[in-house]
């Protein structure tokens, strides 16, 4: 089976400086990866850099096959990747179905916009119920649900998600994590950096980032019901909180 997503070799940092050196991922269609670490560790730059957004010094990156080396990020995001970002950035003025059409632009294209917004109310019916309501107006969790609605619109293979659980209290955070599995049920491929271990409930695979490497990679099948256990052990040793 090709990869979803390939990333080999990867070094990646701004100004000059990497961040992240030797980054190796593979997600296939059916994968969820959590990349987790602690705060520092090099999770948003990995992401970033998947998408062309810092300097990439070294490694390639592909998507289903197709090299993305040297391509412009709205060219990655027409071939299928998508980035829900920390800190959600959404647009407060604008109703929930604004911002969500902002995703819809770049990806499937306007004419396919009808069809992307029931997919996202099937998958958050929240954003449905909300859909006339301002963003700014909405709680941090629904926020969240919007950034990840709004990625969702340009109808991608591969979902990266920057910290969902950022600023959230606890029993949002496991709605999120629970959101981000049934999108993963759905059929696209997902990869959440998190400083919350929690997200390796929901995660098929995991992969453990210390000063920019990384130190350690766990799949589901190999530990059966014992990944959240086993993430964790995994976490601490490398001095995340």
């Amino acid at each position: 089976m090709t990869a979803a997503l390939s990333v080999r070799g990867l070094v990646a940092g701004y100004g000059g400086v990497p961040v992240v050196r030797a980054i190796e991922l593979d997600v296939s269609p059916d994968t969820f990866l959590a990349v987790v670490g602690a705060n520092g560790a090099g999770k948003s730059t990995t992401l970033r850099a998947i998408m062309g957004l810092c300097e990439v010094f070294a490694g390639t990156v592909e998507l289903g096959g197709t090299s993305l080396d040297g391509t412009r990020t709205s060219d990655r995001v027409l071939a299928g990747l998508a980035l829900c970002p920390e800190g959600r950035e959404v647009f407060p003025s604008l109703s929930v179905e604004e911002n969500l059409l902002t995703g819809a632009i770049a990806g499937q294209g306007w004419t396919g916009r009808r069809d992307a917004l029931d997919r996202v109310y099937e998958l958050l019916p929240r954003l449905g119920e909300r859909r006339g309501q301002s963003a700014g107006t909405m709680s941090g969790g629904e926020q969240q649900q919007l950034a990840v609605g709004r990625a969702l619109m340009s109808g991608p293979t591969v979902l990266l998600v920057d910290e969902a659980s950022l600023g959230l209290a606890p029993v949002m955070v496991d709605r999120v994590f629970e959101i981000l599995a049934n999108i993963h049920a759905s059929g696209t491929a997902v990869v959440a950096v998190e400083q919350n271990i929690r997200i390796s409930s929901v995660a098929t695979h995991i992969v453990v980032l210390e000063q920019g490497t990384i130190s350690d990679r766990l799949v589901a099948d190999d530990v059966g019901g014992g990944l959240y256990q086993a993430a964790q052990a995994a976490y601490f040793g490398t001095g995340g909180t």
